[in-house]
């Protein structure tokens, strides 16, 4: 009897994210990361991305680092609406305004009088990596690079965690005219692993995105 080979049922589709499912991502998110933004803040640290530049701009003003972060993202939201849609843009939008908020009224809630520097970039960058993913998996970032990155993920299949990486590379160098000798080496490290914890967890393909 002639064998006839049958294809696999291709997969489901993935069901969408509900709005309100949505709305608790981006809280979840960003209340992650404006964790390892006030341990980064305390140690005296720089990471990449827009929040590095931020920090950098902070550090060397008298303004907060959220004011500086939702200003230095407004030119990318063209970008995101022309490559990534309204959708994407809207929620990034949201999210990055909440983490202005939140950062410049965090120390009214959390008080840290001392933190070890080692510690702010390995914590401080597993919290802002793992608070990102929450944000990448319902089609959201936290703006800026992060932007670019998931575009050219999208568009050439280039992991968004390198892409980010060799962004932040750039980035990092301020630090060296900004922080101490020491605070810009950890400041290195926390940029190294809030960018592996994004290159290990979100591949193109692995997770439908």
């Amino acid at each position: 009897m002639k064998h006839i080979h049958t294809p696999p049922a291709a997969a489901p589709a993935p069901t969408p994210h509900t709005t309100l499912e949505d709305a608790a991502a981006i809280v979840t998110g960003v209340l992650m990361i404006s964790v390892g933004v006030a341990l980064f803040k305390q140690a005296g640290l720089v990471t990449g991305g827009m929040a590095g530049l931020a920090f950098a701009l902070h550090y060397a003003s008298d303004v907060g680092f959220g004011v500086w972060f939702f200003i230095l993202n407004l030119p990318f939201y063209w970008l995101a609406v022309k490559k990534m849609g309204w959708a994407f843009t809207f929620k990034t939008f949201c999210a990055v305004g909440l983490l202005a908020v939140v950062s410049e009224l965090q120390p009214h809630f959390l008080q840290l009088h001392s933190v070890q520097a080692p510690y702010a970039a390995v914590v401080g960058g597993i919290l802002m990596g793992v608070g990102m993913l929450v944000l990448f998996r319902h089609r959201c970032s936290i703006g800026g690079l992060g932007i670019a990155a998931l575009y050219l993920q999208q568009r050439y299949g280039w992991r968004a965690g390198y892409v980010q990486m060799g962004l932040d590379c750039i980035i990092l160098i301020s630090a060296f005219f900004i922080v101490d000798l020491e605070q810009a080496l950890w400041s290195i490290l926390a940029a190294l692993t809030l960018n592996q914890v994004l290159s290990m967890n979100h591949r193109p393909g692995r997770y439908g995105s």
